[in-house]
């Protein structure tokens, strides 16, 4: 169900950065993660797609397929999807 990986995976999020103010289920699902209200920068990406690789078995490669598959939770689900392990 796409609802629940978005929603697993905005407390992975919050969980990984330690977003203390942030409640996962106030994250839009179409945001930008960077840039956005989350306002991640580059450190964070490296520590969500580390965590993500874990979690998922997924590997970012290039900082130009982060920037893509990082792009929001909608975004970022649909990559796992397709190049990981969903369940």
């Amino acid at each position: 169900m796409a609802d629940d990986l978005n929603l697993r995976l905005k407390h992975l999020i919050v969980e990984t950065l330690k977003l203390e103010e942030v409640k996962p289920e106030e994250i839009p699902d179409h945001e930008p993660l960077f840039g956005g209200g989350l306002d991640l920068d580059s450190i964070d990406g490296l520590e969500l797609a580390l965590r993500l690789e874990k979690e998922y078995g997924i590997k970012i490669g290039s900082s130009e397929e982060s920037r893509k598959a990082l792009e929001s939770v909608e975004v970022l689900a649909n990559y796992i999807r397709k190049h990981g392990r969903a369940s």
